[in-house]
């Protein structure tokens, strides 16, 4: 792989402005693309085959009505006030008769017909259906139903909130914060890299990336079904990688160049051996996002196959567009003689400098360090144990938004299980000739049933279909939609489904969004344990490619899951315990999304397996290109690595800290699990865990039994086969790990 990357590499730098020109034109393309298609994304939560979706979907077809979205209008008198009165029923009236108007309405109903008004009189709720669900409703209809209701009340004294299902954040969600974090991730590039040049190419070619790769995506959103969600993980993976990748590529260049080499031996240099790194993380990303089409979601399935794809641009773009872009820049990216960037280059060789102070450090009491590192990070991960998790919902919106003020209206005044029922379908046994009023006499020994459960607050009366071979009840838990005693309802309910069939003669499902939502979960947390060990094991045998070693790999996947503990400790503290919610902005504290564990189980596994195959990497390069001293070879090789691990760790950490302010409730926690991830991963794990385990190994962290050896295909990560090219250097290939006898320890290392 190295030979061949070090030819494209040059091969690109030697036709710089026709590859300039080729992505140039792909991206015109995917951006037409996204004019063409409109760019419509949607929050569907589907989850085919469990009981709500089958029954969600029957009633889609048969009875629209009951599983469309709705708007609710809440109305609030002032204090002293009710919203009985005769000149408050008439603004209500006036706002309700301008909701019917509003585009696609197909109903309105009063609060009063609805008995939804409070104990007190001064709030009421009317409601605005839809015949779709939110994710058909047009661009700009629940804006103009808006503006229609609050014209219509005019100066009336009744404040007027309008809330619901209908409401929510549709399409991808950029804003200032995620500007911030490409121009601190700009800083740490320039300090890296010493040279603006650099550091504005290697952000140039990021964006180039990410922009590509999103448009392609939103492009495609007429023929796949793409959430909003899924375009801004993809932008978030997408960005921190590109600037990553371009990172490890430039900073080699710029030494390699400081150092006295010619500009296209270095190009080629740099792409055949930083390079195959750059492909081999890409390709643990790619196959970490990707398996998340194993869980059988289908939007959880198009959320990793994003990722995937803007990664693979990433990497696409870091391996032939970025040696073009440095061919074309030339002699101008050669550190100055007696420029900082120069002396740094001559220090990197030198012992005795911050890095391998460090490096010595960590390696000095490698079974202490180990100790500490593990026992530190179990330590963290203890507040995961709790994590609850369950879908998002507007009581998860920011607090000033119109949906999050009249989900806390409806909870305080009418109990929070209102702003998520729960749908009873009830049918005739198959085959059954069961008429209309059999059915509604069936329907409503349901209900009563259902009423007598404790956790039910209300009923409504069964409504048939059109056809009447089918009847809808609305029921009330009293607990929110992702309470814990919501979920333990719907299991109730499903538990008297056989009893409701013997006594009734009608099956009776549970659906609903809240019912679906529920599902999703289950299904997820199923999921996560096979998913795991999935991900995982395709990941180690990549790495037992890479690194022909069987302890390496192995260590790798028990850092990692060290990381995502901590991250996901770190997550239950924030968000659902409260601590330090107020410095990371959570609009509210309780459950977080249920797909969290599963998602950052995928990122951060492929990122953490960026610093992985750098940073040992340059180690076996060091040991099988260089130095024959296994731990020799662990403080030269981290002591290369270390800078541009840590500048690449605080370049994503500044992407994914900056989607963190984001007031999306499934995008915030990913990208605070995912910042706090990346940190304990680079520092405590890869700069820490890692030389320590490496060097208490020695030459036994490259053991490979000799008949795996001869199997195993030859990845070449550490560049052998550059060895006696003119820019690799000259001398023999060293003998495999396998075979090289063990080599006492240098004394001033001890």
């Amino acid at each position: 792989m190295a030979k061949w990357l070090y030819r494209t590499g040059q091969a690109c730098a030697r036709h710089a402005k026709v590859v300039v020109a080729v992505w140039l034109v792909l991206l015109a393309g995917a951006v037409g693309g996204v004019a063409a298609s409109g760019a419509r994304t949607n929050n569907q939560f589907s989850i085919p085959g469990t009981e709500s979706q089958q029954a969600l979907d029957l009633l889609s077809r048969s009875f629209p009505a009951a599983v469309g979205s709705s708007a609710q209008m809440v109305f609030v008198a002032p204090a002293g006030q009710l919203v009985t009165s005769a000149a408050a029923r008439a603004e209500i009236g006036r706002a309700l008769r301008a909701a019917a108007g509003a585009p696609q309405v197909v109903g309105v109903v009063s609060p009063f017909s609805a008995h939804l008004v409070s104990a007190d009189g001064r709030v009421a709720v009317g409601q605005v259906l839809y015949p779709v669900s939110r994710m058909d409703l047009r661009a700009g209809t629940t804006a103009e139903l808006q503006r229609r209701v609050q014209n219509a009340a005019g100066d009336g004294r009744l404040q007027v909130v309008l809330g619901g299902n209908a409401f929510g954040a549709t399409g991808v969600q950029v804003g200032a914060g995620e500007a911030v974090g490409v121009l601190i991730a700009l800083v740490v590039l320039l300090v890296a890299l010493g040279s603006a040049l650099a550091a504005g190419m290697t952000v140039l070619a990021a964006l180039l990336g990410v922009g590509t790769g999103l448009a392609v995506l939103l492009s495609l959103t007429r023929v796949v079904a793409i959430s909003s969600t899924a375009p801004t993980l993809a932008l978030m993976i997408g960005l921190a990688v590109g600037m990553d990748y371009t990172l490890f590529i430039v900073s080699r260049h710029r030494a390699q160049l400081a150092s006295g080499m010619t500009v296209a031996g270095s190009i080629g240099l740099a792409i055949g051996r930083s390079g195959t790194a750059v492909a081999v993380a890409g390709s643990t990303v790619v196959i970490a996002m990707a398996g998340l089409s194993v869980v059988g979601i289908p939007f959880l399935t198009v959320m990793g196959l994003a990722a995937s794809f803007t990664v693979l641009v990433a990497v696409a773009i870091a391996l032939t567009l970025l040696p073009a872009l440095l061919g074309l820049l030339g002699e101008r990216l050669r550190p100055r003689t007696g420029s900082a960037a120069a002396r740094s280059a001559a220090r990197a060789e030198a012992p005795g400098t911050g890095r391998w102070s460090w490096a010595r450090a960590v390696v000095a009491r490698p079974a202490l360090t180990i100790a500490v590192v593990v026992l530190g990070l179990l330590a963290l991960a203890v507040p995961a144990r709790g994590l609850n998790l369950a879908m998002p919902d507007n009581g998860s919106a920011p607090r000033a938004s119109s949906e999050r003020v009249a989900y806390d209206l409806v909870s305080r005044y009418f109990g929070p299980g209102l702003n998520g029922p729960l749908v009873l379908l009830v049918q005739p046994r198959p085959g059954s000739s069961r008429q209309v009023p059999g059915l509604l006499a069936a329907a409503a020994q349901v209900r009563s049933e259902a009423l007598r459960l404790p956790d039910v607050l209300a009923a409504s009366a069964p409504q048939l279909d059109h056809a009447g071979d089918l009847a809808v009840i609305d029921v009330v838990p009293r607990t929110g939609p992702a309470a814990n005693a919501t979920k333990d309802l719907v299991t109730s309910l499903r538990a008297q489904e056989p009893a409701l069939l013997a006594a009734t003669g009608t099956v009776v499902r549970v659906t609903g969004m809240t019912a679906v939502g529920i599902d999703v979960s289950d299904r997820l947390a199923g999921a996560l344990a096979p998913f795991a060990a999935l991900v995982v094991g395709l990941a180690l045998i990549i790495l037992l490619v890479v690194f022909r070693s069987v302890l390496v790999p192995l260590k790798a996947a028990l850092g990692f899951l060290l990381s995502v503990g901590a991250a996901l400790g770190a997550v239950t503290a924030v968000f659902q315990w409260g601590w330090l919610s107020g410095l990371f902005a959570v609009p509210a504290v309780g459950p977080v999304v249920s797909f969290l564990p599963i998602v950052l189980l995928a990122v951060l596994f492929g990122l953490a397996m960026d610093y992985e195959v750098f940073l040992v990497s340059r180690v076996r390069e060091d040991y099988m290109v260089g130095s024959s001293d296994a731990r020799l070879s662990v403080l030269t090789g981290a002591h290369h690595a270390y800078r541009v691990v840590v500048a690449a760790a605080l370049v994503m950490f500044a992407v994914f800290a900056s989607f963190g302010a984001t007031d999306d409730a499934i995008v915030k926690p990913i990208a605070v699990a995912s910042a706090v991830g990346v940190l304990v991963d680079a520092f405590v794990v890869r700069m820490t865990l890692v030389p320590a385990v490496l060097a208490l190994l020695g030459g036994r962290a490259w053991w490979l039994p000799r008949w795996l050896d001869r199997v195993l295909p030859h990845a070449d990560i550490e560049g052998r086969s550059l060895v006696g090219t003119p820019e690799g250097g000259g001398g023999r290939h060293k003998a495999p790990a396998t075979r090289r006898p063990r080599h006492q320890v240098r004394p001033h290392l001890r």
